[in-house]
């Protein structure tokens, strides 16, 4: 570490955004979402940024004026828009009359989506950023840290250097090369193909028909048209939506050919709307809304048009997003992602790690069943 500076940023404007993408890119995972443009949206329209409850603690190494790796690390008051849960470790914290607020937390805000959080020309340079996160938690005197949804390199890094790793489950579709979205069916199982085949019929013969739209072909009323949807949804469950207007008017300016678009249509009318984003043959499902009910609109918008336009369009993964059983019915596989913690009281550290060789056992258990629940065709030896 004596070979690097370190410097810890307020904001991610204070950052070099070319240098930023290009150490992005050279840890060989370019998300979209660890994107300057990106973190710099979340702050600037208030969604992620000190008044939320997100203070960007951006913690740096450089060799003179060359970034040489990062962390977007945040300091935050609560757990929302985390998706990996802890506010039981929180109470514990309360009722032994222990401070568990501020923490320290390097992921993407409110993106549950597994990509580095540790970025990096090369695994010594990892390590160095690690034990200069570290170093802050322990000089700020917090209670912990989290590496939420994080990267291969990184669950090694933190793994070596002693962090405990929680492990969750989403769920991934993966395209095995079929020519159309007849072929991929044909791959399920006879009742899972019935099933989607019944419920796209449903959606077509209320009537609705989509279309969809991608980057700067997405256009100023189909993003305002998509934030009433988006809006709505977190409405009806009576919260306030995490991301504001202007962040989507960043995506629309500044990452246009990130973000692909569905609209569904009844009788000329936008009803509902899901967004989608893409790069590098991989596409993410992200936000869906509707301003009208119409039965299976849901599977449609989300699952089943984007996966047509997989196909279409030869993309090999889909991702669908946190938790969601009920996707294996929509050929979504689970997937086991991971995050590494640390925390600073050592009998805390201690519950904490036997906590999570129980989860743990109880998430590898929960994998082999739904692994027996495969929607695909068995074949016979």
């Amino acid at each position: 570490m004596n070979d690097y500076v370190t410097r810890v940023l307020n904001a991610p404007s204070e950052l070099p955004a070319a240098q930023w993408d290009a150490l992005l890119a050279a840890s060989g995972q370019a998300s979209p979402f660890l994107r300057h443009a990106y973190l710099a949206a979340m702050h600037d329209s208030g969604s992620a940024a000190p008044a939320s409850g997100w203070v960007p603690q951006f913690v740096t190494l450089w060799r003179g004026d060359q970034l040489q790796a990062a962390c977007p690390l945040y300091l935050k008051d609560h757990s929302y828009g985390e998706y990996v849960f802890d506010w039981a470790w929180a109470n514990a914290y309360q009722e032994h009359g222990l401070r568990y607020y501020p923490k320290a937390l390097a992921a993407v805000p409110f993106t549950p989506v597994p990509g580095p959080r540790l970025l990096a020309r090369d695994d010594a340079g990892r390590a160095a950023l690690l034990q200069a996160v570290l170093a802050l938690c322990r000089q700020q005197k917090l209670s912990s840290l989290h590496l939420l949804f994080a990267g291969d390199d990184d669950v090694r890094a933190c793994e070596a250097a002693g962090l405990m790793l929680r492990h969750t489950v989403q769920f991934h579709w993966t395209n095995a090369g079929y020519p159309d979205f007849d072929a991929f069916l044909a791959s399920l199982a006879q009742e899972k193909r019935k099933k989607i085949r019944q419920e796209r019929r449903k959606v077509a013969q209320a009537g609705v028909v989509f279309r969809h739209a991608q980057g700067r072909a997405i256009t100023a009323a189909d993003w305002e048209f998509f934030y009433r949807c988006y809006e709505r949804t977190y409405l009806e469950h009576g919260n306030a939506p995490y991301l504001a207007p202007s962040f989507f008017a960043a995506m629309a300016r500044d990452m246009p050919e990130n973000w692909l678009l569905f609209i569904a249509q009844h009788d000329g009318r936008a009803i509902a709307s899901s967004l989608i984003a893409v790069a590098d043959g991989v596409a993410y499902g992200r936000y869906w809304g509707a301003l009208e009910r119409v039965d299976c609109l849901h599977f449609e918008a989300c699952y089943y048009q984007p996966l047509q336009w997989c196909i279409a369009n030869g993309y090999s993964r889909f991702e669908g997003g946190a938790q969601g059983e009920h996707k294996m019915a929509r050929a979504l596989m689970p997937v086991r992602t991971t995050s590494a913690h640390w925390l600073a009281h050592p009998a805390f550290a201690d519950a904490v790690e036997r906590f999570l060789e129980r989860e743990g056992q109880g998430i590898e258990n929960y994998l082999e069943h739904l692994g027996e629940r495969s929607p695909f065709k068995t074949t016979t030896p």
